[in-house]
């Protein structure tokens, strides 16, 4: 195991060979017992979603789970995660400790100033055995993942959390990433982890959609397929391997229309739902995230028989458990007796010391930066949207960065919302900088990915366009992501309107846009690239390089003492 552990991290496509070798070498000789009683595995599968480098317990609403009964308590953080996983395995005699993607990327700064290493070294020292790749994980490109898994120090900031890196010591899986040079396997496919001699296969992918969800020319290399068929696929290999039980890890789920952490609400049709009940029979148990929901669900697989489609609430504040039964002799789950649950990470447990030390470790080397102060609000300014899509600190965005860009031409910024992690809380942070003091580390909080502010000029028919790409048909559903834009620009929409013809009244600085007019807009660069499926934006000419986001934001902040929220309005949504 220990050869092929090393062999994954070194290749992809060396992983697939060694994997099948492994498994072949493995699974002869079955050595069937007719006529005797099964005897069984038992095996428990731990599985943590879209930890997002939240080693620190969350706060604020991002730190409560909210239970069945309406009422919520404190979870979260790496150190009481690993004492409740260390609990959970206690109680068993097999565990797996599995990810679904997004454990690290749009982290807080106690992780991502050392590029998400203190993140990986707490997953290490958990004893994480294997993970899907999330959309995040390619935040900083692919060639930066590789580098993730295999260690080495960053090329341009070098090592700056331990003196060297060793990289992730389990597998991140891609089983849809291929190679659009040769469609070769982009990151190893699959992993086997071995369980009082029963072979138990994982694979592992993100959702498909990756390439409109991160900046593409950190993937340019990369292709992303179909889910469904990648699962498919290698799933067939490892039955034919003679790998029988079979989990998917994928990185795709559904929202959910409320409900404790083991109420199944999903919206029906969903894309998680629709994998977990389309991907082969082979595949006993599907984990899911990237929705940073949760829910407790059994889905009908198309043979007909029953397993677990479960996803747990991000940022480590809960576990999802599967408890799964798998007969000795033909190596199958018995589905009939899994068990699934959401647990919660509750504070109420003895933090792990080592996993302590790391967080302190990282605290320490982060805390002169993220202590710094940047700036004052004089009250909550919150990420929250309204009925119309529009929110307080995307206004706030939006204005910081049309600000920051008018010396080259801006007239007009647009903030997209998935760009907003965090909300911009009056309340002094733990480090005790004071009420209504902003910090850097919180700045760096609400905007992780440190996107270049880019200045492009663009016709008001191509502004009209974007706009009207809020809109999108994904998977056959209808996808909403509606732009945050900056002071002077106001517009409707109508919900009732077909897609392509939803916006009307665009007005800038109380003129109308005028279609074949010439204006200068600022987005960062992840829209500039056509990220969340903005293609209208990668039409803009006359680029021009701006700062840092972050930077933008911060010097705002510093510019506008007592920052209040943003008057909401310039967004209004018709029936």
């Amino acid at each position: 195991m220990t050869s092929f552990r090393r062999t994954a991290q070194r290749s992809a496509a060396l992983a697939v060979t060694a994997a099948a070798a492994l498994a072949v070498t493995l699974v002869q000789n079955p050595a069937l017992a007719d006529n005797k009683p099964p005897r069984t595995v038992d095996v428990r599968l731990i599985g943590i979603n879209d930890l997002h480098g939240n080693i620190e317990p969350p706060t604020g609403s991002s730190g409560r789970v909210t239970l069945s009964d309406g009422t919520q308590v404190e979870a979260g953080g790496a150190a009481f995660n690993a004492t409740h996983i260390k609990n959970l395995q206690a109680e068993v005699r097999n565990s797996v400790i599995v990810g679904q993607g997004d454990l690290i990327g749009a982290s807080p700064i106690v992780s991502a100033l050392f590029h998400d290493e203190p993140t990986i070294e707490v997953l290490n020292q958990v004893g994480m055995d294997t993970t899907a790749a999330g959309n995040h994980e390619f935040d900083e490109g692919y060639q930066e993942l590789l580098r993730m898994q295999r260690g080495g120090c960053h090329p341009t900031d070098g090592c700056q959390f331990r003196e060297t890196y060793d990289g992730a010591k389990f597998p991140i899986l891609g089983a849809n990433v291929t190679l659009a040079k040769n469609d070769r396997p982009a990151l190893p496919p699959f992993w086997v982890e071995f369980r009082d001699g029963v072979p138990i296969g994982f694979i592992g992918m993100p959702l498909k959609d990756v390439p409109i969800l991160v900046d593409p020319n950190g993937i340019k290399e990369l292709e992303f397929g179909d889910e469904i068929a990648a699962a498919n696929r290698y799933a067939d290999l490892l039955n034919w391997l003679g790998v029988k039980s079979i989990v998917l890890l994928i990185h795709q789920g559904d929202n959910t229309a409320g409900g404790g952490p083991d109420e199944c609400r999903t919206v029906v049709g969903g894309p998680g739902r629709k994998i977990a009940e389309q991907v082969s029979p082979k595949i006993d148990a599907v984990f899911s995230g990237h929705s940073h929901q949760h829910y407790n669900c059994t889905v009908t697989d198309p043979a007909g028989n029953p397993r677990p489609f479960i996803e747990g609430l991000a940022f480590g504040r809960e576990l999802s458990v599967v408890d799964i039964k798998i007969d000795k002799r033909t190596r199958e789950v018995i589905r009939s007796a899994t068990v699934a649950r959401n647990h919660v990470v509750t504070k109420n447990v003895t933090a792990d010391p080592e996993i302590q030390a790391i967080i302190d470790l990282a605290k320490s080397k982060s805390g002169p930066i993220a202590n710094r102060p940047v700036g004052t609000i004089a009250q909550d300014i919150l990420r929250a949207q309204n009925p119309a899509g529009e929110s307080a600190l995307g206004n706030l965005i939006a204005d910081s960065q049309l600000a920051a860009t008018r010396g080259n031409g801006a007239v007009l910024a647009l903030m997209n919302p998935g760009g907003v992690r965090a909300d911009l809380l009056y309340a002094s942070s733990p480090a005790g900088e004071g009420n209504g003091v902003v910090t850097y580390g919180e700045t760096f909080t609400v905007q992780p990915f440190g996107n270049i502010l880019q200045t492009v000029t663009l016709t008001g028919a191509q502004i009209k366009a974007a706009l009207e790409q809020q809109w999108q048909v994904v998977n056959g559903a209808t996808r909403q992501i509606i732009l945050q834009p900056s002071n002077g620009l106001t517009y409707s929409w109508s919900a009732s309107a077909p897609i392509g013809s939803k916006v009307s009244n665009v007005v800038l600085n109380g003129t109308p846009l005028d279609p074949a007019a010439s204006y200068r807009v600022t987005i960062n660069s992840f829209l500039q690239g056509g990220g969340d499926g903005f293609s209208a934006f990668t039409g803009g000419t006359a680029i021009t390089g701006g700062g840092i986001d972050l930077d933008g934001f911060s010097a705002y902040l510093a510019a506008n003492p007592n920052t209040t929220p943003p008057a909401l309005g310039r967004i209004t949504a018709t029936p």
